[in-house]
């Protein structure tokens, strides 16, 4: 696309040689002639600087190094209209094949995968005004068409994803917005969008919208509650990858209770750095219906005590998978602060991974949330609960204090748990050890073979051996993970890994994923039963 006639404006979005960024500065630079464009880049690995040449500030990125020069130059687009991109992708010409690159989800560019011929899908959908979900990704969207054109062309979209495109502000993506009277789920993840100026057109623009993904946008915490603060009806907003460190509060936000967002249900913070969980929840409390809150992959150490802090009362779904908890009284104090938590991801933490009590990981989480109906993916089945508070008991009578008060201090559960099972307190009871010897009992050997090829009819003599002591009622899945941690199987590798249950004929029956919410016993598992795994590879396909 040429370039204009006059030198673009601070703050104009522009892509060149495939990278996208945002015009910070625009003039000469010391020492040489002509105007200069001072680029912030989306991808820091193109910048060279944080806008500073021979000791002199030209301007500020948000990221460091994410700056260089360039001069305005033909080859520098400055993007299209929402309609021209429209026209462009859902318009083309239906007798060439091609292949595209997709994106999936919300993964930050991690998961790519090829599609054919969308471009024949998309001549079915010539009819714009028919159009339901429309994803204009990275097609260079800089600006709104002239008002009324947008809502006389497609308006019955519902989901929109414009993601990864050249648009400057809110106001602009509210122009938009504004001409879609049925959209409810809006994408704009990988942009760079100045806050509104016009928050009376932004209100009336959001005030159906749902749905909001805002991966990798580098919108501070500060902004995005300003913007909900116009979103009434969001229920769900994504806010992964955007290097979010805390949820310090300002002090524009000391009277943060009063502006509360009914609505909203669900916030991810996927891939953040944030560590502090206080903070966090207290950030979180102008938001009393949050039912879900995903914090996998921040830097969470530990769970603090309830204190005078607010509670998550309403919250019922958690994910705190890989962080950095590292006690199991962080999980402790997970039941005082989500008293209603029914789904939990706590895989990945190093009070998981611990080598000695990591194995018994499972059984302590769902005894210390009574609450829990599923862990890490895994339906908890009234047996497997029970089965896992009656060894939580067996393991605090042989490794925990003595003393009963210590033990109501060291494992807050401990009372309920007593009561519920009519355990009395003194470890020495006659009836305690037969509590725990019944629990032991429970408990079957399963012999685990790793194979080096798929097994035919026998169990090879060179496999590698483990014993693995169970339950009956653990569910195949949670099975595999412990065979895959048994065998130090690498999560890259896990999806590979298949399993064999040997038969009294010498025969083996293939475990499959349809299997995995069905327990041992239901499945043919007991005592001394032999189990056959191999981790598949390309030349098996």
């Amino acid at each position: 696309m040429a370039q204009p006639s006059s030198l673009p404006s601070v703050g104009t979005r522009l892509v060149h040689s495939g990278y996208l960024g945002t015009i910070r500065f625009v003039g000469p630079v010391d020492g040489t002639q002509g105007p200069w464009l001072g680029v912030e880049w989306d991808d820091s690995k193109r910048g060279k600087h944080d806008g500073d040449k021979d000791g002199k500030k030209y301007f500020h990125c948000t990221v460091k190094n994410a700056g260089s020069f360039i001069r305005p130059n033909a080859a520098i687009s400055y993007g299209v209209s929402f309609l021209e991109a429209l026209v462009a992708k859902y318009n083309d010409d239906p007798n060439e094949e091609a292949v595209e690159k997709v994106i999936l989800g919300s993964s930050n560019g991690a998961i790519e995968v090829e599609a054919v011929r969308l471009n024949k899908i998309r001549a079915n959908l010539s009819r714009l005004d028919t159009l339901r979900e429309v994803s204009l990704d990275n097609e260079r969207v800089a600006r709104a068409d002239t008002p009324g054109e947008i809502q006389r062309t497609c308006p019955n979209i519902r989901g929109l994803d414009l993601s990864k495109n050249l648009i400057p502000s809110w106001d602009i993506v509210a122009l938009i917005v504004a001409e879609l009277p049925q959209l409810k789920q809006l994408a704009l993840n990988h942009n760079r969008l100045a806050m509104p100026q016009d928050t009376r057109r932004f209100s009336s623009a959001f005030s159906s919208i749902q749905e909001i993904q805002l991966n990798t946008s580098l919108i501070p915490w500060s902004d995005l509650k300003h913007l909900l603060k116009h979103m009434l009806s969001l229920t769900v907003i994504e806010y992964g990858y955007n290097g979010l460190s805390s949820l310090l509060a300002r002090e524009s936000d000391a009277m943060a209770h009063t502006n509360t967002n009914d609505a909203l249900r669900v916030i991810n913070f996927d891939s953040n750095e944030l560590t502090d969980w206080a903070q966090l929840v207290t950030a979180l409390q102008c938001y009393p219906k949050l039912e879900r809150v995903i914090l996998s992959s921040n830097k969470i150490k530990s769970i603090d005590p309830l204190g005078e802090a607010l509670a998550f009362k309403k919250l019922r779904h958690l994910s705190l998978m890989a962080n950095a908890l590292d006690s199991w009284q962080d999980v402790d104090r997970l039941h005082l602060w989500c008293p209603a938590l029914e789904s939990l991801t706590f895989s990945g933490n190093p009070v998981v991974e611990d080598p000695v009590l990591g194995r018994h990981a499972r059984q302590f989480t769902i005894a210390k949330i009574p609450t829990l109906k599923t862990l890490d993916a895994g339906v908890i089945t009234a047996k497997e609960r029970t089965d896992c508070e009656l060894f939580y008991i067996s393991y605090i009578i042989k490794h925990g204090p003595r003393d009963n008060d210590e033990r109501c201090r060291q494992h807050p559960q401990w009372k309920a748990l007593c009561i519920k099972y009519d355990q009395p307190n003194a470890p020495t009871s006659s009836s305690t050890a037969v509590k725990q010897d019944n629990l032991n009992s429970r408990l079957i050997d399963i012999k685990a073979h790793r194979c080096s090829r798929p097994p035919s009819t026998s169990i090879p003599s060179r496999a590698e051996t483990m014993l693995l002591r169970v339950l009956p009622t653990m569910l195949l899945r949670t099975f595999r993970l412990k065979v895959a941690k048994s065998f130090g199987v690498h999560k890259a590798e896990q999806a590979a890994m298949k399993l064999w249950l040997a038969m009294p004929d010498g025969t083996s029956a293939y475990l499959d994923g349809t299997q995995d919410t069905q327990d041992l016993s239901r499945l043919g598992f007991e005592d001394d039963s032999e189990i056959l795994m191999y981790i598949s590879t390309q030349r098996d396909a």
